[in-house]
């Protein structure tokens, strides 16, 4: 038990503590005849204690154990998940402290409501409460994605949110990690798991096909969460954006004229080319209709009045990451050349267009 303590990094008492509990007691017996930790023990051993560093109570911790239902692999990709987003917050944090003693640096005060804004990974949990509002699904794009599930009838949602673009007709389980989206999701929807992307908790090839709308961007690790896809189901389909291809940030006039901080939160974005490869499949563009329904970034490429209302800024991501002055900047400067028709005077090729091809792409494999 000395041993296997040193090793585990905790006292021989928790060990003991732990047998007592019942929570991992030795089973096998040296020659000597003293109690040892079987193989089996250690492997329960390190799941406990992995659950126990995530902070969670040995209650809690003996009922995910003694669940029947998952074994070693799925602890281990469960731990793994929880881990990422643990450090993926933890990243989020420093970057926000920088960004605030830079600010101190400088001279510039924080606002308290700065000081206290949830940062990263818990990014959802500050836009979610818009997405009832303005995210819906868009007939003209869901229509393309329904297609391109062919006749799969079991159907993973990956990164699901509040349920927008989810087929009404199939056999439906999605993943969410934010659980302000879960508690948004409407009455009778398809059942939710929280999990994430990265660390899906299924069997290999477990759904006729996975599907991912407008959330590949929010994965720590996007190419991993795409691999994933792609172990769990047969065919996969992703609605994301291309942020690779030369002159991506002029296609649109709101990160061309307004909004060049867009181009930050693309540094590390996984090219076209890698995203394809990961599902091994292929990319097709997906036109912006002029009267979008879903109220994602590009939506209002032809209603421009529509980004000076906060509401529907608040349901996208990027304005939360770009921070409150660049918005600010953008809005001003939009109002602006909104009221003196210089937005009218750059853009007049728009008006005349049903449609726009603004970067995002249909990935099906």
């Amino acid at each position: 038990m000395g041993r296997v303590a040193e090793l585990a990094g905790v006292s021989v008492r928790t060990l003991h503590h732990y047998d007592e509990i019942g929570l991992v007691r030795p089973s096998a017996r040296t020659s000597a005849g003293y109690w040892a930790y079987s193989a089996g023990d250690v492997e329960r051993l390190r799941e406990v204690l992995g659950y126990r560093r995530l902070g969670f109570g040995l209650h809690a911790i003996a009922e995910l154990v003694d669940d029947p239902a998952t074994d070693a692999v799925a602890h281990l990709r469960r731990l793994r998940g929880l881990l990422q987003e643990q450090r993926d917050r933890a990243a989020a944090m420093v970057t926000a402290i920088d960004k605030e003693l830079e600010a101190r640096v400088l001279g510039i005060k924080t606002t308290p409501e700065d000081q206290l804004k949830v940062f990263g990974a818990q990014l959802y949990e500050a836009i979610g409460s818009a997405y009832p509002a303005k995210r819906r699904t868009e007939p003209r794009i869901a229509a393309r994605i329904w297609e391109a599930l062919g006749d799969a009838r079991t159907i993973l949602n990956v990164g699901a949110g509040t349920g927008s673009y989810e087929p009404l007709d199939r056999e439906v389980t999605a993943v969410e990690p934010s659980a302000v989206m879960r508690a948004q999701r409407p009455a009778g929807s398809a059942p939710c798991v929280a999990a994430s992307a990265e660390c899906l908790p299924f069997a290999d090839q477990s759904f006729d096909a996975a599907m991912a709308v407008s959330t590949v961007h929010h994965w720590p690790d996007p190419v991993a969460g795409l691999r994933e896809m792609r172990r769990v189901a047969r065919r996969v389909v992703v609605f994301t954006y291309d942020a690779g291809t030369t002159g991506s940030l002029q296609r649109f006039w709101l990160t061309r004229d307004y909004l060049p901080e867009f181009a930050d939160l693309l540094v590390g974005w996984p090219s076209l080319a890698d995203m394809t490869r990961a599902i091994g499949g292929r990319a097709e563009p997906v036109l912006i209709p002029w009267d979008c329904a879903d109220g994602f970034f590009e939506a209002h490429w032809r209603r421009p009045e529509a980004y000076l209302e906060k509401s529907v800024r608040r349901a996208v991501s990027v304005w939360t990451r770009v921070g409150p002055q660049a918005e600010q900047r953008a809005v001003d400067s939009l109002r602006d050349d909104l009221s003196s028709g210089r937005w009218a005077e750059r853009n007049r090729d728009l008006i005349a267009l049903a449609a726009a091809e603004l970067g995002l792409r249909l990935l099906v494999a």
